[in-house]
Formats: structure tokens, C-alpha cells, sequence
């Protein structure tokens, strides 16, 4: 969506602002005392999700009743309201005294003088709960005015971010951030467990898009909240993304939050508390994602058309647009999606498929391996290598067929990752050998047949030699048995309170099934951590061995 042009730096629009704002009794009524025909000139300096409106109370949440009384900034001007999620316009209430809120309510505020809104209009959002409960980490709140469970489609949302203050997280307190927002249940099998994955976008007091910074994260509207369910140790997920960046491979950024989700139009309550979930940066083209020359519709001829791209494998899942492979059914890839550009020009979508056809067809060559005209021509090999490592380390069920994400920048060769949806791996899953310690995950093919890329590069001496030695140099430093188990300690240990938590809401520790996934039954979290250690460890044990990368380099 558009942004808002020409905004004044935040600290000028709040101090500007501030001192603008008149009391209540100041703003002239309609009737006898309305506003002069020619209303002195207006200067919009909008102050974030309350623009240029004054709520005496926060945005946060409340028990019993709560009063809120509104202000503006602009002389002679009306204040008209809505509490129904509706923007405000002309024939809103006006608003006339104080505000008394007994439920859940977003208060969208605009400024008029003579019927045409001036400014920039505001929002408040007030939660009313009835929960109490304290945490360690920081909770996030959504509430959707009573709509129900969200579907696929968006509804709109009240979000509230809560930070621990000296070790505590709090509803008494002011929540550090605090956006209108829009959510939708998200995920393909994670979407069928009682523990709902979501999609959350920030949105503005006009219904825009709002970047907001999360957690320390860079500001952005696009996130995803993916709720550990089958990963009992709860950081499988976390795990890799953080070792992929380590690494060299591009992940998104994450942080734990516990989740609570208001669905029933009630007051917020102990019922709504979902358990521990990881906020998670989506995969998308944007200078704090992933940094490629945006593509505009209109690119369509060199050098433009060259990227950037986003493409991915989805096995069986795959939404359009989708690129067709051209040759035998039995190499041909299958379920390929393009994600950016979004919308996709038809001749970006044609320079994009033929440009991964040449690439497949020269893997498919006699002299595949040329290192000026076969594959080194055409990809990042190193992004390849680390990927696939980091699949046969994990053993993701899903690892080169579904959410295989690619990329290529404008100046760049195909590149793989960024990294996505590791919760089936070290030990999860049961399907495609994936909880064998013994055995190659590349070689698990599915049909219809997704991608033979990975197979291709292997049935090169030089590229598997390469991948022997990266392992090699990587079980020396952050892939070492003690590196990575100081990695699942510096991520568990925040978790240890907020765990039992989660469990108390979802116990699930001792169940062998969790709908189709085969998952350990360690009777406790810590145990479930342990499993998870120890498959990791027998893994990389096995792929140190003679059978995997253990043999010398040549």
C-alpha cells in the first residue's frame, strides 16, 4: 500500500504537536458557535497510530470501566468518532465528553472543520481482560472484536505488545508497541493443530500499511507468527534460522513471544492464552529483508528484467504463478512458485522461466560441471553448499521440495535460500527417512517429482569435495558439538518458566503422534530439549563418518 509523503521527523511532530493540543471545553461546538467559513490554513504533522488526535488514556488494556477523553490540536474543528472499526467521516458522532468503555473497543478519532477532515486521524485500542497473569517474555495480544477464528482471509485486529520490566511482563503496564492490524490463519498442515499458526500485518490509522519495529527487529508491516507444536523442544525452528545467518545464509530474524488470541468478543482472558510462539520476519524484497533491486512491473526489458526474484518449490502446494519446465517428465521440475515480484509482469514471468530452464538444462548436460559454462555459471555455489549441509544436518522432511526458497538479484546468480519452515527435523516427522541418523535426505524423491537440483550437483566430484570440506571447517567452529550446544542453551534459557506454560496449555509432551508427524515422547520440556540434542549430535556424528563427509578432501 502507499505511504504517507513528506512526514516531518518524529521528534518535531510530537513536540509541534503537543503543543497544539487544546482542551476539550476549547473546541468550538456546531450551531451557534461553528467553525468561520475560511478555516485558518492546517499543517499535517502526523504522531504515529494517534496522529493528530489526543486519547487521555494509552492504548492497553483495562478491567471493569475505563474514560477516555478526546482532544485535537486544530482550533474550531469537531472531533468525530467511531468505535465499530470504521473510519470516520463526516456524519460520524461527534464526539461531545468523555468516553466510558466497560469492552473491547477501537476508538478511531478525525478532526473536521465545515465537514472536511483536517490532519491526520487517530486511533486508540482498548482491551478489556479479565486475565491477570504475569510472564518473563514478552506477550503479544491480538484481539479481533469478536469475529471468530481467523480463516484465510484477513480481519481486522487489535495488537498489543507487552516487554518484561525487571524480569516481569505485565498487563498493568503500557504495552511498548501498540498497532491496528489485520490477521489470517496461515500454514498448510501447521494450520489443522489446535496451536494456529497466523499471518500479522501492522496497518495505520488509514487503513495502510504501518512498519513497526519488533523486538528489536527492523521496522516492517509483514510478519508471521509460527506456534512450535510438533517441535516440543519449541526451538527447532529458531535453531536453524539463527546457525543459516551464522553461517553466511540468508534466515529471517525471530524473537519468542507468548501469544494470547481473542477471538469471542468477550474481555480478554486466561482461556485465550495460546503458549509460546516465535514472531518471525516474512520473505520479502525490502532494504531489512532481502536487499534486491525491486522490480517494478514496467521492467521488462535488460537490464532491468534480470531480478531481483523470489521463487520457491512447493511440493504439491505450489499457488500460482508457477513456472512450467519444458522436457522429460522424469527430470523436469515440478511446483515451482514465484513469490516477487508481486504482481508478476508476463514477460518478467517468461525471462524468469526460461533463465531457470537454461540453468536446469545445463545441470542436465553432459558438461554440467564446466566451471565457465556449466552450473558455476549460473549459481551462488557456496549458497548451495551451506543449504545443503544444513538439510542433511537438520534432515528436514521437507528440506529441497517445499518452502525451497531461491533467489537472484539484478546482478546476481541464483541463490539459495533464505531459509524457511524447520519444525519437521532433528528427530520430527517420520516420512522420507527423515528420522533416520543414517542416510542422505537429497535423496529422498518424492513424485511428482519437485526438484532434481540438489541430486544434479551431487553427481559432481568437485561439488561433493566442496561440501566436505565446508563441513569439515564448519564442525570446527559453530557446527562443533560444543557450539551448538551452546546455541540450544542461549535459546532455551528464556523459555524455561514460559515452557511449563505452554505445556499446561497444550500437553502434548508424550503423544508419539502429533496429527501426521511422528515426534518424540520425552515426558517433560527438558527432555524434549534433550532429544533434540542428542539426534544432533548422532547426526553429525554419522555425517563426520567415512559413510558421509569423515573421508578426506582431495
Amino acid at each position: 500500500m502507499s505511504r504517507h509523503p513528506s512526514r516531518l521527523p518524529r521528534a518535531l511532530a510530537v513536540v509541534v504537536g503537543a503543543a497544539l493540543f487544546l482542551p476539550v471545553a476549547a473546541v468550538p461546538p456546531t450551531g451557534a458557535h461553528a467553525a468561520p467559513a475560511t478555516p485558518p490554513p492546517v499543517t499535517t504533522i502526523p504522531t504515529s497510530l494517534t496522529g493528530d488526535i489526543s486519547f487521555s488514556a494509552p492504548s492497553g488494556t483495562f478491567t471493569g470501566e475505563l474514560t477516555v477523553t478526546l482532544r485535537t490540536r486544530f482550533p474550531y474543528a469537531q472531533i468525530r468518532y467511531t468505535t465499530d472499526g470504521s473510519p470516520p467521516t463526516s456524519s460520524s458522532p461527534v464526539y461531545s465528553g468523555p468516553l466510558r468503555l466497560t469492552t473491547t473497543t477501537q476508538v478511531r478519532a478525525q478532526a473536521f472543520v465545515n465537514g472536511t477532515p483536517v490532519g491526520e486521524p487517530g486511533t486508540a485500542l482498548y482491551v478489556a481482560r479479565t486475565v491477570n497473569a504475569t510472564h518473563d517474555i514478552p506477550v503479544l495480544v491480538l484481539d479481533n472484536y469478536g469475529q471468530g477464528a481467523p480463516g484465510r482471509e484477513y480481519v481486522d485486529a487489535a495488537a498489543l505488545l507487552f516487554e518484561p520490566v525487571g524480569g516481569t511482563t505485565s498487563f498493568d503496564r503500557s504495552p511498548t508497541l501498540a498497532s491496528r492490524a489485520a490477521i489470517r490463519l496461515r500454514g498448510q498442515s501447521s494450520a489443522t493443530f489446535p496451536k494456529t499458526p497466523y499471518r500479522l500485518e501492522f496497518r495505520d490509522s488509514r487503513d495502510e500499511d504501518a512498519d513497526l519495529p519488533v523486538l528489536g527487529m527492523p521496522a516492517d508491516d509483514d510478519w508471521v507468527l509460527r506456534g512450535p507444536y510438533p517441535d516440543k523442544a519449541l526451538i527447532r525452528d529458531a535453531f536453524v534460522y539463527s546457525l543459516a545467518r551464522d553461517i553466511g545464509l540468508a534466515a529471517p530474524r525471530f524473537a519468542f513471544v507468548e501469544l494470547y488470541v481473542n477471538v469471542d468478543g468477550g474481555p480478554l482472558s486466561a482461556d485465550d492464552y495460546q503458549g509460546v510462539y516465535l514472531i518471525v520476519e516474512t520473505i520479502k524484497v525490502s532494504k531489512n529483508r532481502l536487499n534486491l533491486k525491486k522490480l517494478r512491473k514496467d521492467d521488462v526489458s535488460l537490464p532491468e528484467i534480470e531480478g531481483g526474484y523470489v521463487f520457491k518449490f512447493e511440493w504439491m502446494a505450489a499457488e500460482e504463478p508457477t513456472l512450467p519446465c519444458q522436457g522429460p517428465a522424469d527430470t523436469c521440475w515440478n511446483y515451482l512458485e514465484v513469490v516477487e515480484p508481486d504482481p508478476l509482469a508476463p514477460e518478467q514471468k517468461e525471462w524468469l522461466r526460461q533463465h531457470i530452464q537454461q540453468f536446469h538444462d545445463v545441470l542436465h548436460s553432459p558438461n554440467f560441471a564446466d566451471p565457465n559454462t556449466g552450473y558455476p555459471a549460473w549459481i551462488d555455489v557456496q549458497s548451495f553448499v551451506d543449504r545443503l549441509i544444513i538439510g542433511e544436518l537438520t534432515r528436514e522432511m521437507d528440506s529441497y521440495v517445499r518452502s525451497e526458497y531461491f533467489y537472484k538479484d539484478r546482478d546476481g546468480k541464483i541463490t539459495a535460500g533464505p531459509m524457511w519452515d524447520f519444525d519437521l527435523c532433528f528427530g520430527v516427522g517420520g516420512f522420507f527417512n527423515n528420522t533416520q541418523i543414517a542416510g542422505w535426505q537429497y535423496e529422498q524423491i518424492r513424485y511428482p517429482i519437485a526438484t532434481d537440483w540438489y541430486n544434479q550437483l551431487m553427481r559432481d566430484p568437485a561439488f561433493v569435495n566442496r561440501v566436505r570440506a565446508r563441513w569439515q571447517e564448519l564442525r570446527r567452529g559453530p557446527l562443533s558439538n560444543a557450539q551448538l550446544d551452546a546455541r540450544i542453551a542461549a535459546l532455551t534459557a528464556p523459555l524455561t518458566n514460559a515452557a511449563q506454560r505452554n505445556f499446561a496449555r497444550w500437553p502434548n509432551l508424550s503423544m508419539p503422534w502429533i496429527g501426521f508427524f511422528l515426534t518424540p515422547t520425552a515426558p517433560t520440556w527438558e527432555g524434549q530439549v534433550q532429544a533434540m540434542r542428542q539426534w544432533m549430535f548422532d547426526r553429525a556424528a554419522w555425517l563426520d563418518s567415512p559413510a558421509g563427509w569423515g573421508a578426506a578432501t582431495y
